[in-house]
């Protein structure tokens, strides 16, 4: 929702041959148990690519976001290949000052995924 309909992401670039293998997270309201957040993580020729952050509007700036990405961090943390594995995400511009809160560090320039600027960080 967050991507197709706020962002007029297509639905063709947000699914994609990933979303069977990646390893997905869903946060829900602790009042009503609505879905309110989502994220995902997948091993990469690269590394570690987190991805596909998003909160919906209603439920933003509660902390969401922060906790959908420590809970990936630690998960990725109890499997074995993990380590010494690089680990990245796509952010896009807006959302770099949350993901350096966790260390991610900004390389390369800027680029666009679906129309929107994004940067590669790294862990």
């Amino acid at each position: 929702m967050v991507f197709v309909e706020e962002q007029h992401v297509s639905a063709d670039e947000e699914y994609d041959e990933y979303d069977s293998t990646a390893t997905h997270f869903l946060a829900t309201d602790d009042t009503t148990g609505e879905a309110c957040g989502t994220a995902r993580w997948r091993f990469t020729e690269k590394g570690i690519k987190l991805e596909r952050f998003a909160v919906l509007p209603a439920h933003r700036g509660k902390g969401i976001a922060q906790s959908l990405i420590q809970a990936v961090l630690e998960d990725i943390q109890t499997y074995p290949q993990s380590v010494g594995k690089l680990r990245y995400l796509h952010a896009q511009m807006s959302a770099m000052p949350l993901y350096q809160k966790f260390g991610f560090l900004p390389v390369g320039d800027i680029f666009e995924e679906a129309n929107i600027k994004h940067m590669k960080m790294v862990l």
